[in-house]
């Protein structure tokens, strides 16, 4: 085992700190010199774009197009929706100058005060009230709607406690903002997305997800529902994995974005936005990946398979050269990304444990004595299993084996997911079980307060009111009322 992957923390001794140790030596990320931003780096990058592409096939196949919009927003935009601007608020940056100059006191360079901003301008949190200004020009009629954008952007909240990938004041994401006739049609676009997202999140990411609505304490700043996708993280933590929001009118009314219906009326437009950030980097990580480092989904590993030479000399590298060009060749055929690392910087059980560490999810090693019994060495990264294969046919092999370390990784993060979600019926149990971590289905009398009162007394959320599953009514563990289902708690990232 090499020495780096030696210094990763393990699991069981500091999940928090195995995290932070597998995002900086897998090379995913670093951190920056702005506080709470981060460098992701080419490996990360690549895991990301390969999560872009796929989202951005899925939004376009659903009739959405990509469009941008100005990072920069007139502070007075948000203030027009007042549950937007309550929401964000204490995550604003705000631009109030647009020069520097030399300071003439030997204080270096300092913000020129004769260059102050007739009005300050917030950097996009989120871009609702932008777009709905714009929104305004684009839409008279009922034939102008719908509209379906897309902006794939960065976007920056002010947090103040940050964590690499799963919360940083600027991250990545997409955010889509529809404009909709009618509300049926509104709504019917917020679910869409959410299932959209949640055929990602589980046939391309290998994360089971449980789709529902959030709770009025916990929905999205100026929406009237919040859908949402919640994965459970190994430690029993649950994460957000992307959200869809019906907006009702409110934002087309803080605008005024009118159109004219089918019966020459004038009606405010009805919207939906939807999201899913770099934090999914984070889920990726914690859902699958060991002590050993990265265990990466198929669908999304940059390279889903490396091969290793093992020789003596120059002569025997020629020989493995020429046996495995071949077998490149074929699997690029079959649209599988394949590495040969024939680089003479580093022994084979270091290039073992680097691509061990990164999550690559097959990796052939073959040399000599291999090529002479028609044999390769295939090492599977999920089940950290070796097994010696016929170099004849090999390339179908590799392919059928990536196809089930998919399905095993998915079931295994939903057999774990399933082992730790648990019914309780009282209170007492509820405060004692969430120290195990978990989700919890319970009953609640649909209350802020009550929410609120859990929340303080045990740091645990309404994570969602499930969609599917139970919907037989009962009593609120905490008051006694009655509930109209069981809803699923759980402390979360």
């Amino acid at each position: 085992m090499a020495k780096e992957l030696k210094e990763l923390t393990k699991r069981e001794v500091n999940y928090s700190q195995w995290y932070n140790d597998l995002v900086i030596k897998a090379d995913l990320a670093e951190q920056s010199a702005v506080r709470g931003c981060m460098v992701i780096k080419p490996y990360g990058y690549a895991i990301w774009e390969k999560m872009q592409q796929q989202l951005d096939k899925m939004f376009k196949e659903t009739g959405h197009v990509n469009a941008y919009f100005p990072l920069l927003i007139p502070k007075s935009f948000l203030s027009r929706e007042a549950d937007h601007v309550e929401g964000f608020a204490k995550e604003c940056a705000v631009v109030t100058h647009y020069r520097l100059k030399n300071s003439t006191e030997g204080k270096g360079v300092v913000v020129d005060p004769e260059a102050k901003l007739e009005e300050e301008l917030i950097i996009r949190p989120t871009s609702e009230t932008i777009i709905w200004n714009t929104y305004k020009n684009w839409i008279q009629s009922h034939r102008d709607l719908p509209i379906l954008c897309n902006q794939w952007a960065n976007v920056l909240r002010w947090e103040m406690r940050t964590r690499m990938f799963l919360r940083t004041a600027e991250f990545l994401w997409q955010e889509g903002h529809t404009a909709h006739a009618t509300k049926e049609e509104a709504l019917e676009e917020a679910v869409k997305m959410l299932n959209v997202y949640a055929e990602f999140a589980e046939k391309y990411m290998a994360v089971p997800v449980i789709k529902g609505v959030k709770s009025a304490n916990e929905r999205f700043a100026g929406a009237l529902d919040t859908y949402t996708i919640e994965a459970m993280m190994q430690d029993g933590k649950a994460l957000q994995s992307g959200t869809s929001h019906f907006l009702g009118q409110n934002f087309a009314k803080a605008f005024d974005v009118k159109f004219l219906n089918k019966n020459n009326e004038l009606e405010y437009v009805w919207a939906t936005s939807w999201g899913v950030s770099t934090r999914l980097m984070g889920a990726l990580i914690m859902t699958h990946s060991d002590d050993n480092g990265l265990v990466l989904p198929p669908q999304l590993a940059p390279i889903q398979v490396v091969i290793v030479p093992i020789y003596k000399n120059a002569e025997q590298l020629d020989l493995i050269s020429k046996t495995i060009e071949p077998i490149v060749a074929e699997l690029k055929q079959y649209g599988i990304s394949v590495k040969y690392d024939d680089a003479d910087n580093k022994r084979p059980g270091f290039k073992f444990a680097e691509y061990e560490l990164k999550g690559v999810p097959v990796r052939l090693a073959i040399g000599a004595r291999d090529i002479e019994n028609g044999t390769i060495e295939v090492m599977r990264r999920d089940k950290l299993e070796k097994s010696v294969e016929q170099l004849e046919g090999i390339s179908s092999f590799v392919k059928k084996l990536l196809d089930d370390i998919q399905e095993n990784i998915f079931a295994k993060a939903l057999a774990h997911r399933e082992a730790k979600t648990i019914q309780v019926d009282t209170y007492e149990d509820f405060k004692e079980k969430i120290e195990e971590g978990g989700f919890i289905l319970a009953h609640w009398d649909g209350t802020p307060e009550t929410e609120d009162k859990i929340k303080e007394e045990t740091k645990a959320t309404i994570r969602c009111i499930p969609l599917d599953g139970d919907k037989t009514p009962g009593k609120c563990m905490v008051t006694g009322k009655p509930s109209k289902q069981r809803v699923i708690f759980a402390r979360s990232y």
